[in-house]
């Protein structure tokens, strides 16, 4: 079974999708659908911006967006998905390339989610750090242990778990993390605790906006971060999208899962290859490969 896969924040680049919108009127005609639609010419920041422009949360994450959904939809009949996931931002792309959102209410949905998690990282100064060579159970015991907020929040592969919270929260986590054997506990440049109770403001707003959005039954089951599992219920799938700011994105499990259900190949959709990475962290032997279009 053909697995595809959908990038979130951190795999975006200067230059992205300028070959879509350069060879395909498809491709050219959403991307100018999408700057109407975001009220700014995002396009010019995603080909010819600034790294600093690029890496605001606001412009990040519709950019990952519309270069892996664009892409998914130039492919035509070569994307035939049998299960889709995407990583926290990249369950969107999922959604809309497996037919459950439209392109236009995946883009408003996904700028609206950018704008509250971008609200929520200024009230509150916070942050997150990637933990290396340690297992699971010894960071979520230690992060328990902490008196401020500090979660795992994306379990990326085995090994390597990102943990989200207060600075003092962080701080703290990652000196008992590395005490406890850790390779190694880097915070990352990020604007805030992504994927963590910090984002409960977030939440509260985008559930409103989720609640709205039609979401219809996706062409094949979307593995989704919150428990990992299989969906196709568009109501499960909107409880899910919801859960999923303030919940872990539970990367490794999707993985497990989809291969114990029978997927034989991974394609990512969209800016860089970290997702194929991750997926052979889990299994060396299972073939990955970048979606690409015919020159």
């Amino acid at each position: 079974m053909k697995a595809y896969i959908f990038p979130g924040q951190g795999a975006q680049f200067i230059g992205m999708g300028k070959d879509l919108y350069d060879q395909s009127e498809q491709a050219r005609s959403l991307f100018e659908q999408a700057n109407e639609i975001l009220g700014f010419r995002i396009t010019d920041i995603m080909f010819n911006g600034t790294d600093e422009e690029l890496k605001q949360t606001n412009v990040t994450q519709p950019a990952i967006f519309l270069h892996s959904v664009i892409l998914a939809t130039v492919l035509g009949d070569d994307f035939k998905p049998e299960m889709v996931a995407g990583h926290s931002l990249g369950e969107f792309s999922a959604l809309v390339a497996a037919g459950a959102l439209s392109f236009e209410d995946g883009l408003r949905l996904v700028a609206a989610r950018a704008n509250a998690m971008q609200k929520a990282c200024e009230i509150q100064p916070s942050t997150m750090a990637a933990v290396l060579g340690l297992d699971d159970f010894t960071v979520e015991d230690i992060c328990h242990r902490v008196s401020d907020i500090v979660v795992p929040a994306n379990y990326n592969c085995p090994g390597q778990l990102v943990i989200s919270g207060t600075i003092a929260g962080v701080d703290k986590a990652c000196e008992l993390l590395l005490a406890a054997g850790a390779k190694r506990a880097l915070k990352l440049n990020v604007g805030g605790a992504f994927h963590s109770p910090l984002m409960e403001s977030a939440r509260v707003e985008l559930e409103a906006a989720i609640l709205a959005t039609e979401i219809k039954a996706p062409v094949c089951p979307i593995y989704q971060n919150i428990d990992a599992k299989p969906y196709t219920d568009p109501e499960h799938i909107k409880r899910n999208l919801i859960l999923q700011l303030t919940g872990a994105v539970r990367w490794t499990q999707i993985v497990k899962h989809t291969l114990e259900d029978g997927a034989t190949s991974y394609t990512e959709v969209g800016p860089g290859n970290v997702l194929q990475g991750l997926v052979k962290k889990v299994d060396r032997a299972i073939p990955t490969s970048s979606a690409t279009i015919a020159q």
